[in-house]
């Protein structure tokens, strides 16, 4: 496209022959004199400097120092780099024509199943009885979905995904390969003799709409009632949901997160990679929680908590640096204790 219709799109200011085109999107580090890249983060504004590209997405407030003054690229300002450049992503991301439609002949397909329009099932999936699909979802190939369960509309199910019965799935949900839904929930009651005595998982596992879960993450069932995942959530790889375990609208866990039973998780939280959650608190709206920490406790405050033992953000930065300082201390200490050396 001509960088007339980028600065269009994004709505930003072009600084630069609108007539010029892009073919594509690169990262700054080794994008070419055809594509457009973006710097969002300061730590990438050293590479303003050396990049290639024809044209880069900065922010309003950007400036062009004295060293890469007389470089011959184009600019287009705008107010956020980051999401002005997601837009033009998906500009450029050209898909292919949706083609698959239609139940493959390898399929098993029980009983009493409604699928609507324009639905895709691909080799060796298994559908139980009593389910429902939604218009237009896909279930690739070795997908199992177990009986009395609801798949909404336009849903993408990568291949080797297993859900169990009685699971209520949205639309537009995404779901990908090697995730298991509604799988038992880990309840087991001790006797007096130590040995452990299952408990029966009888509730199921609801989805709401616009939530996309990666690969090879386990949702289980409730033992009574559900486990529920609100809309617009968006869950990494590897994680771990236990059984009746709520999670808040547009809320956003990266990889390898434990959550155990009941815990409930607000709106809108952040929870960083390997964060471990205990069961039964609760985490209130608009909460970030750093990667690796350990949550012990219910958060009833917004805001940003870190630490191995979860504290306030600027709480947990004082306790790191009195921590740096306790060598400089320690001599303080022995000086003071030997005044004669």
């Amino acid at each position: 496209m001509k960088l007339s219709e980028a600065a269009n799109i994004i709505n930003g200011k072009l600084e630069g022959d609108p007539e010029a085109e892009v073919t594509g999107i690169g990262k700054i580090e080794t994008a070419e004199d055809h594509e457009i890249t973006f710097i969002s983060n300061p730590k990438y504004e050293k590479y303003f400097d050396s990049t290639k590209a024809g044209c880069v997405i900065v922010s309003d407030g950007f400036e062009v120092t004295d060293n890469n003054a007389g470089k011959n690229i184009s600019l287009i300002r705008v107010k956020d780099p980051y999401n002005s450049f997601l837009k033009l992503l998906e500009k450029f991301d050209i898909k292919e024509d949706i083609t698959d439609i239609g139940i493959s002949e390898s399929c098993s397909i029980g009983t009493n199943v409604k699928t609507g329009e324009k639905v895709y099932a691909g080799i060796n999936v298994v559908i139980e009885n009593d389910c429902k699909i939604g218009d237009g979802t896909r279930i690739y190939a070795n997908t199992y979905i177990g009986k009395n369960s609801i798949l909404g509309k336009n849903c993408l199910i990568y291949p080797n995904v297993t859900i169990y019965k009685d699971t209520v799935i949205g639309d537009n949900v995404i779901i990908h390969s090697g995730t298991v839904i509604g799988s038992d929930g880990f309840g087991f009651a001790r006797q007096e003799d130590y040995t452990y005595k299952k408990i029966p998982q009888t509730g199921n596992v609801v989805i709401e709409d616009n939530v996309e879960i990666g690969s090879n993450t386990s949702i289980d069932r409730a033992t009574i009632g559900e486990t529920r995942i609100c809309k617009g959530v968006k869950i990494d790889n590897q994680i771990q949901i236990a059984h009746n375990v709520t999670i808040g609208e547009n809320t956003v866990i990266a990889a390898q997160v434990g959550i155990a039973g009941s815990a409930k998780i607000g709106k809108r939280c952040m929870i960083g990679g390997q964060a471990g959650i205990v069961g039964h608190i609760e985490i209130c709206d608009d909460v970030i929680i750093g990667s690796s920490v350990g949550v012990s406790k219910s958060i009833t405050v917004p805001g940003i908590y870190t630490g191995y033992r979860f504290r306030p953000y600027r709480e947990d930065l004082k306790i790191e640096a009195r921590i740096r300082n306790l060598d400089k201390l320690e001599e303080r200490i022995k000086k003071l204790e030997s005044p004669g050396k």
